[in-house]
């Protein structure tokens, strides 16, 4: 699997574990608490296929900040939670961080 098709499901999958982990109300609820726990197991194994390929510091950078940045969006549209302009801006500077690895860094790859 390419590794960024990995890294991609690795956030994704993390990104479903978290917003099962809101709606499992602290492990009180089953299904959503299974979820959880398969989705952040996928997300372990596919982040460790990543990293044959990329230095953990930046694949944990990648995927945490990918991870930071699609939780947000889901909170927002699925649970209604707000966020004021500091989250935004430093969300943003998460964002550049991404791409400044992304285009200048000699130990991601291109």
């Amino acid at each position: 699997m390419p590794v960024y098709i990995s890294l991609v499901l690795a956030v994704i999958a993390e990104t479903i574990g978290t917003t099962a982990l809101q709606a499992s109300q602290q492990f009180t609820r089953l299904w959503p608490s299974v979820l959880v726990v398969l989705a952040y197991g996928a997300s372990f194994y596919l982040l460790s296929m990543t990293l044959r390929s990329m230095p953990v510091g930046v694949v944990y950078a990648l995927w945490s900040g990918m991870g930071i940045v699609f939780i947000a969006l889901i909170a927002f549209i699925v649970f209604g939670q707000k966020l004021d302009l500091a989250a935004l801006l430093g969300m943003g500077m998460i964002m550049g961080g991404i791409i400044v690895i992304q285009v200048f860094s000699k130990t991601s790859l291109h």
